[in-house]
């Protein structure tokens, strides 16, 4: 790739290419209870400032970073049943950017009404699936997607983040990588743990596919074939910036152009014993990256060791200076579908993979391997033989960020009935 359009796709600031593009699609920023806890959260979001807050109403509001005023931090304000007060000088401001109060000017000049004529850079803020979605780009703004999962039952979810800095394009490009499960996640876990020239399954046949949502990519190994669901149903990257492996979602979300806000989605059927089961709060936590003991970045978990192979690359990575081959098909097609949507949006025109049709967003489904063990349930008889296929005691643990506080953990294991089976595994599966 050459430089100019390495640039293109990696700059993600108002004004930019790429901002431009990305600015036209719903990105996930915090987990609703979150804001439920600490009701006002600095944010910055492809290198803008910003501030998200929920008022006491419960609604919620996504403002420019710095008071109209002079200039004071809002995250520093507080949140009342209109919307976030400065803490500086009092001046109230509502979800959509409008001024409500400005104490001291509605009382020594009230006939001015001031305050009608200051508004506040104030962007989109809604709720789905225990998470809180910002978009930034300009109206009408599409559809927030009901993705099939969001839909599910009768299963424990967690929101997992981590601060990722290096660029957000090296790590959706992960997920169009089927190879690097083989030998990130298996072969060098497996070192890991001891186990000399452990090698897994190798990767014989690899196909990638342009769909609506994204791209499907599907492969056989020496232990599958043609028949094996990772061929006929495959796995999905998300467009623009996400991975989907059927049980969980991870957004890669542009904090600027050095900097990366992981956020996963997990979901974990219950078994069927423990029907019904309703989750009254989706609980969140933050994984660490570096190991503060050694400063290196940690490598026991799934996504940790996704972090490792992203950073390696450089704070943003050099695409003049690769050498690509055929197991880099998925990364060739996203590159080439971004620069697409590029030319669509300088021409006027939707992106690919928005959603505007209400009628369709009742359930976006999309391939799942296992699909009607999520939607339908399993007994805990068919879950553990279901995990062992896989090499995992039922329940397993949560294998693709460290850190998990033990209360999530403690939540987890009282959803499913039966503690952990062991502090941490690899899927081969994946």
């Amino acid at each position: 790739m050459n430089r100019k359009d390495n640039e293109k796709l990696t700059r993600v600031g108002p004004g930019t290419p790429m901002g431009s593009l990305l600015r036209r699609y719903w990105h996930p920023l915090a987990a609703l209870a979150e804001l439920e806890d600490k009701p006002v959260k600095p944010v910055r979001l492809m290198g803008e400032n910003l501030v998200l807050y929920r008022n006491r109403q419960g609604r919620h509001g996504l403002l420019d970073r710095h008071c109209p005023h002079r200039r004071a931090d809002l995250s520093y304000g507080y949140s009342e049943a209109r919307g976030l007060r400065c803490s500086y000088h009092g001046w109230l401001f509502d979800d959509a950017g409008r001024c409500l109060e400005q104490p001291y000017e509605d009382v020594a000049n009230a006939k001015a009404r001031f305050k009608d004529k200051i508004r506040i850079k104030a962007y989109r803020v809604a709720a789905k699936a225990g998470l809180l979605w910002a978009y930034l780009g300009p109206e009408p703004a599409p559809l927030l997607p009901t993705w099939e999962p969001f839909t599910w039952r009768n299963g424990f979810v967690q929101v997992v983040t981590a601060d990722v800095p290096c660029n957000w394009l090296q790590c959706q490009e992960n997920s169009c990588d089927p190879v690097h499960f083989e030998w990130m996640h298996a072969n060098h876990a497996a070192g890991q743990r001891g186990e000399v020239e452990a090698y897994a399954a190798r990767h014989v046949k690899i196909d990638v596919e342009d769909f609506e949502w994204g791209l499907n990519y599907r492969r056989v190994r020496t232990d599958t074939d043609e028949q094996h669901p990772l061929w006929t149903v495959g796995r999905v990257a998300l467009h623009p910036n996400c991975l989907f492996t059927g049980d969980h979602f991870e957004w890669r979300v542009p904090v600027d152009d050095e900097n990366t806000l992981s956020i996963t989605w997990a979901f974990s059927k219950v078994p069927k014993e423990r029907e019904p089961y309703e989750q009254q709060r989706i609980p969140y936590w933050h994984g660490p990256v570096k190991d503060a003991t050694t400063g290196r970045w940690i490598t026991s978990h799934v996504m940790n060791q996704d972090f490792v192979a992203w950073l390696g690359q450089g704070v943003i990575a050099d695409r003049s200076q690769e050498h690509l081959g055929k197991s880099d098909t998925g990364v060739l097609m996203l590159r080439r579908r971004l620069l697409d949507d590029i030319k669509r949006v300088e021409a006027g025109r939707d992106p690919s993979g928005l959603l505007r049709d209400p009628e369709r967003n009742t359930c976006i489904e999309l391939p799942i391997i296992g699909k009607r063990g999520f939607r339908d349930g399993l007994s805990a008889a068919e879950l553990s033989t279901a995990f062992a296929r896989l090499g995992q005691e039922f329940p397993p643990p949560y294998i693709f960020q460290a850190g998990q506080p033990e209360q999530v953990r403690a939540q987890y294991e009282e959803a499913m009935g039966k503690p952990v089976a062991r502090d941490f595994g690899i899927m081969p599966g994946s």
